[in-house]
């Protein structure tokens, strides 16, 4: 793992600081590391006890790399859990490329501060400052509370409203997609209801390639219909096969095998929203590996080339989470 700043190349930036894109290797896209609900840091019954936290994340992220994992992006954004010390001690412990992203959303889960009118009449916070505050976090280094700014982050994310964007959703996306667009990270929208509507909206800030919409393995997501719009296609519950609103392994090979067919292998982006040590949220103890031990494995013996699961694993990541 390079911590220097290449000269001349192409960049990641990591949490150690920038690598160069050709070190990336196998990298899971949308993981969280440490995922704690807004608040639960501050409540009596919630055990954040940082040793045992860094001994369960060091164990997981060894075992990613034992399986041929070498980067991980840590997709929680700026206040559900993000730890750039601990993650900083993990990437130097474990050898693992970590990723830390900026973001917020959604409207449901921002703090007080973000949802306070800032004008008169009342109006939800403008996309402009939603950008600056994420492209700061991009060019300046991520807030460490209180302290000082520290890393990078390599990724822009947000999340919409499941029942369908508000205007701080939109505020929100817009902001992210604006901030993409200033900075050269890639964005990354976890759509809300209408994952088509919700792209074009990003695409009126930001070209589709820097776009992944991510939780297009719900049930009756426009996975094709996004990927054929040049955004990444975002197949990232993998390893979960009995929730409802998502589709299974099975189903999820067969779209995987459909966009290949299709000729739109260089937009998959496949995950498994594993996270390594929850707080107050549901858990998914998939393992980080889950990608790379047991579907791709799957998608080979159902005819996957090896060439496309190189794209799918190793290229499509670093084309997305290079700055540009």
């Amino acid at each position: 793992m390079t911590a220097s700043n290449p000269v001349g190349e192409n960049t990641v930036n990591t949490v150690l600081g920038p690598i160069a894109a050709s070190d990336l290797g196998v990298t899971a896209v949308h993981e969280a590391l440490l995922s704690v609900l807004p608040g639960a840091q501050y409540a009596p019954d919630i055990s954040l006890d940082r040793p045992e936290i860094f001994e369960a994340l060091a164990t997981k992220l060894r075992a990613f790399k034992a399986a041929g994992g070498s980067s991980i992006v840590d997709s929680t954004g700026m206040f559900h859990g993000r730890d750039l010390p601990l993650y900083e001690a993990l990437a130097k412990a474990t050898g693992v490329n970590i990723i830390a992203s900026t973001g917020q959303g959604p409207e449901e889960l921002l703090g007080g501060y973000f949802l306070t009118p800032q004008t008169n009449p009342p109006t939800p916070w403008p996309a402009e400052k939603f950008a600056d505050l994420f492209a700061q976090e991009v060019t300046g280094g991520m807030v460490h509370p209180r302290l000082e700014r520290r890393a990078t982050a390599g990724l822009i994310t947000t999340t919409g409203t499941a029942a369908g964007l508000t205007d701080t959703d939109e505020s929100l996306f817009r902001g992210a997609a604006k901030a993409a667009a200033e900075t050269g990270a890639a964005v990354s929208i976890r759509y809300g209801a209408d994952a088509l509507a919700e792209l074009e909206l990003v695409l009126e800030e930001v070209s589709a390639d820097r776009v992944l919409v991510g939780g297009l393995d719900r049930r009756d997501a426009p996975a094709v219909e996004i990927a054929r719009r040049g955004a990444y296609v975002g197949i990232d519950h993998v390893g979960i096969n009995e929730d409802e609103d998502l589709l299974d392994d099975a189903a999820r090979a067969d779209l995987v095998l459909e966009l290949v067919a299709a000729g739109l292998t260089e937009r998959i982006i496949l995950s498994a929203n594993a996270i390594g040590v929850a707080k107050a949220v549901a858990p998914n103890e998939v393992p980080f590996a889950q990608v790379i031990s047991e579907f791709i494995p799957e998608l080979k013996r159902r005819g996957l080339s090896g060439e496309d699961a190189q794209t799918i694993l190793v290229d499509n990541p670093r084309t997305l989470l290079t700055v540009r």
